[in-house]
């Protein structure tokens, strides 16, 4: 009986050390895994929208950092505010 008491008590400890050293590389290691996990999002994004973003701007008339002129800018004279 105390053998297999002592096989539980060492799987525990070792259950333990490995949950422990898991936290610990995740810790350590937190922004490289979040750099890989945007850069993967990122390229699923672009797969999935494909090259319709890229005509958008002509479509536009315009750059993408340019305001469309129609548009007044928000708090401008004659614009409406959202309240």
């Amino acid at each position: 009986m105390q053998k297999i008491i002592n096989v539980l008590a060492v799987t525990s400890f070792a259950v333990s050390a490995a949950i422990a050293g898991a936290v610990g590389y995740v810790y350590v290691n937190q922004d490289a895994i979040v750099d890989e996990i945007q850069s993967q999002a990122t390229s699923m994004i672009k797969d999935a929208v494909g090259g319709a973003v890229g005509d958008l701007p002509s479509l536009m008339g315009g750059s993408v950092d340019q305001a469309p002129s129609g548009i007044p800018a928000v708090g401008s004279p004659g614009s409406v505010l959202p309240f």
